[in-house]
């Protein structure tokens, strides 16, 4: 259920409307104006009509229901692993995966200057990014929806002894001080996007991603020989997460993300040979790397 403290109604309900009169132009995201993915739909497209969204579905959504042309969903940060479960998410969605974005996250501690600030709210994923921070200076930390919804519920709220975590942008936005900044625990502090669409990316040209997702069949050693052909092939697998769908201890399904597209000769060799040794194979899209993969 939405839940906006007033500051940020406000600027949703323009940017809303805004999205509303040339839907072409509008990417999802969730939080508030002012969070980090509002900072990522900037950065990856200056031109887009950002459209706040109160959860990851409703982002999704969006994009079915043709309110916006994209959504834009955080999947890992390099400090506190994975975001979002996009792997529940876009199975039943229909959406593919038609881009990536890499942003560095610079988290600030924002509130009302000249309290002694006790506790802080963010989202979960930034109070992990900066719990060792926090954990020196006694700070409480309090999770909430999102990091500039957080800012926005501090400015509404009044209360000197409570803080934020957010981007800057969230300061500016909601009338609040930057009482420190560059908080997160370590430099290297970057979160991945990805951009979904109804229809999938054209031909990629030039080094390419893939996603899928696929589950292997309950035999001994189903996964190393699913797998092998990725090897044998010479594909690169920068990412691959087990999970298990609705609380069961069945057998894991996976997410993975390759180096290349379909029609390249290895990868099409190597997919043949995973779907060989799989229940099923389901490719999630294609798409530009946004950043090389250095190891």
């Amino acid at each position: 259920m939405e839940s906006y403290a007033p500051p940020a109604r406000i600027l949703v309900d323009a940017l809303t409307a805004a999205a509303a009169a040339d839907p072409a132009r509008a990417i999802a995201f969730q939080g508030a104006p002012g969070a980090n993915s509002h900072l990522a739909v900037r950065e990856h497209d200056a031109a887009a009509l950002p459209l706040p969204c109160f959860s990851f579905e409703d982002a999704v959504d969006a994009v079915r229901d043709g309110r916006a042309e994209r959504a834009m969903l955080p999947i890992e940060n390099s400090l506190h692993g994975r975001v979002a479960d996009l792997h529940f998410l876009l199975p039943e969605s229909g959406l593919s995966i038609v881009a990536e974005h890499f942003l560095r996250i610079r988290h600030c501690l924002i509130g009302h200057a000249g309290g002694d600030v006790r506790e802080v709210l963010s989202h979960p994923q930034a109070l992990g990014q900066c719990r060792h921070w926090l954990r020196a200076r006694g700070i409480r930390p309090v999770p909430h929806a999102d990091t500039a919804g957080a800012a926005a519920a501090v400015a509404a709220s009044g209360d000197r002894h409570v803080a934020a975590i957010a981007p800057a942008l969230a300061a500016e936005l909601y009338g609040l001080d930057l009482l420190a900044e560059g908080i997160e625990d370590a430099a290297h502090n970057t979160t991945r996007f990805l951009v979904l669409a109804r229809d999938a990316a054209a031909a990629v040209d030039g080094p390419a991603m893939t996603s899928l997702m696929f589950a292997v069949r309950n035999v001994p050693a189903a996964l190393f020989k699913a797998l092998g052909g990725f090897a044998t092939n010479g594909v690169n697998m920068t990412k691959l997460e087990s999970y298990q769908r609705e609380g069961s201890f069945a057998p894991s399904e996976f997410y993975a993300d390759i180096e290349g597209r379909p029609g390249d000769p290895g990868v099409d060799r190597a997919l043949e040979e995973l779907a060989f040794h799989s229940k099923w194979v389901r490719l999630l899209g294609s798409y530009p790397q946004a950043r090389a993969r250095t190891y």
